[in-house]
């Protein structure tokens, strides 16, 4: 099961969409979420762009932790389609971005 919350992913995913407004707020969200948050993250968003699968969700998230070399919101943000990673992500553990994302506006 996933510490960080579906519904955080999908604020992470929604604001990465508006980066060129929104990235100090982004870089903050991320920041301040705790470690293992941060992994999740990560991983969530492999699993969407197809390094990972979602059986794999545990190994990527510890993949994540061992090989964090640089800031966590560095290197999400400088992800091409981190949005579309995540969303995909969520989607494949089983979880509707769409509805997470539509509770947030």
């Amino acid at each position: 099961m996933l510490e960080i919350s579906p519904r955080k992913v999908a604020q992470v995913a929604v604001m990465a969409r508006e980066l060129d407004r929104a990235e100090g707020e982004l870089r903050a969200f991320i920041d301040r979420m705790s470690e293992d948050e941060q992994a999740e993250l990560v991983a969530i968003m492999w699993i969407g762009r197809e390094s990972f699968f979602p059986e794999d969700l545990e190994e990527a998230v510890a993949t994540a932790r061992a090989e964090a070399s640089t800031p966590c919101a560095d290197y999400l943000i400088g992800t091409p389609h981190l949005s579309d990673h995540l969303e995909n992500g969520l989607d494949a553990l089983g979880i509707s971005p769409e509805d997470e994302e539509n509770d947030l506006l």
